[in-house]
């Protein structure tokens, strides 16, 4: 009669998910709150709590979401890509390479929460440490564990000559074997996107295909917004709330959340006066995100600048033109609103300048400017003033992206 209670007892206890996310920029965040409301729709009782650290922390205060305490031991990633970037470059591949202290010591405080709490699910939304050292230490997984990404595979930037592109193929090899020894490790692997938006490339000389590994190996979601594209009322609404007229034409800045855009806008604020003498109607709202301090950029006529921005898609529905680094979830909003924009993806960051550019190519969305090419201010006004009047003709951008990734999700649990 005893053991029947205590299965009673436990059948009732309420079901625990850990959500880790990763917080080298905001768009991880967006899409994993939208998930994790979805996730909460197939599962009422679901306790979902995250494991995260600023500028996650950020998105999930506005969410509502509960964030772990043993958050605050994490050594902060952010801070160090941050510490790796200089004037508009940051070389993405060494900057992962070098981040190995960090990763270890968060995979320990990840390691002693679930140590201490039991979870029926972890998902792990590139929480790169997580995922290699649990592969390394299967024995330390007891629990459902899911694995979501929106690239697959390191690229060499061609500076990098041969020793860059062997370094590359290695780390790729470690994880193609990993996956192969223990395929069982991961209970779901989920691409946010679909198979076209993975890049045509292999993964090193006698390595496979990525696409064709992928396909292989992941579940697609399609892409995540979170959102619904706002109706052109919306639209008008946000304009509206933002402080801009009918008549103003609107341009958006925003470089992401991790803080390494500081030089990108700097360029954008120096082209400010030589544009707006091009098209008077030309307002500018600049969004620094939550690492860069607003105070640090100079002063501008007809230039607001703001710092977090907690529902930045409708901003970015509501602009005329937008410029923006080349970060995929910026990128994809500007595009699931059908709006003109220029991208300038981080100079080295091969997942900018490669996957992303890639699958905004097949989306047909934005334009890709080079950092070295806007140097001087009056080519960056003449590229922003042409962009305005571009005609919009963007591949429509799926909106239950979020929906099939919990209902993935749900089957674990």
């Amino acid at each position: 009669m005893g053991d029947r209670r205590t299965w009673v007892r436990a059948q009732r206890r309420p079901r625990k998910a850990l959500f880790l996310s990763s917080p080298i920029g905001l768009g991880h965040a967006r899409r994993d709150v939208a998930i994790a409301q979805e996730l909460r729709r197939l599962h009422p009782d679901l306790q979902i709590e995250w494991l995260a650290q600023h500028p996650v922390t950020r998105v999930l205060a506005d969410a509502g979401e509960p964030v772990h305490p043993a958050s605050a031991l994490l050594s902060n990633e952010s801070a160090h890509i941050e510490d790796e970037t200089a004037d508009h470059d940051l070389h993405a591949f060494h900057a992962i390479r070098r981040m190995d202290e960090i990763l270890v010591n968060n995979f320990m405080v990840f390691n002693d929460v679930v140590d201490e709490t039991y979870y029926d699910l972890v998902i792990g939304d590139e929480a790169w440490d997580v995922d290699y050292f649990l592969h390394e230490n299967p024995e330390l997984k007891r629990f459902a564990f899911a694995w979501l990404t929106d690239f697959v595979g390191w690229l060499p930037m061609p500076a990098g000559g041969e020793a860059e592109a062997a370094l590359t193929a290695d780390y790729n090899a470690e994880m193609l074997e990993q996956r192969a020894r223990y395929r069982r490790l991961r209970d779901r692997s989920i691409f946010v996107g679909n198979p076209d938006d993975v890049v045509e490339a292999d993964f090193g000389p006698g390595l496979p295909g990525i696409r064709e590994w992928t396909e292989a190996n992941y579940d697609f979601a399609g892409y995540v917004t979170g959102f619904t594209p706002p109706s052109e009322g919306e639209r008008e609404r946000a304009r509206r709330r933002l402080g801009f007229g009918p008549d103003d034409l609107v341009c958006i800045v925003t470089v992401g959340g991790s803080g390494v855009g500081a030089a990108l806008l700097r360029r954008v604020m120096d082209a400010v006066p030589l544009a707006r003498r091009m098209l008077p109607a030309l307002r500018f709202l600049v969004v620094t995100g939550p690492r860069i301090d607003p105070a640090s950029l100079p002063r501008r006529q007809g230039v607001r600048v703001r710092g977090f921005v907690p529902d930045l898609y409708l901003a970015l529905a509501a602009c005329d033109v937008a410029v923006v680094q080349g970060g995929l979830t910026t990128c994809m909003e500007l595009a699931a609103a059908r709006r003109p924009f220029l991208y300038v993806p981080l100079e080295n960051h091969f997942e900018q300048n490669f996957h992303v550019r890639h699958r905004l190519e097949r989306y047909g969305a934005g334009r890709c400017v080079r950092y070295a090419e806007i140097g001087d201010p009056a080519v960056l006004a003449r590229e922003l003033v042409a962009e305005v009047s571009r005609p919009v003709d963007y591949r429509p951008v799926e909106t239950d992206g979020a929906a099939r990734a919990a209902a993935m999700l749900g089957e674990l649990i």
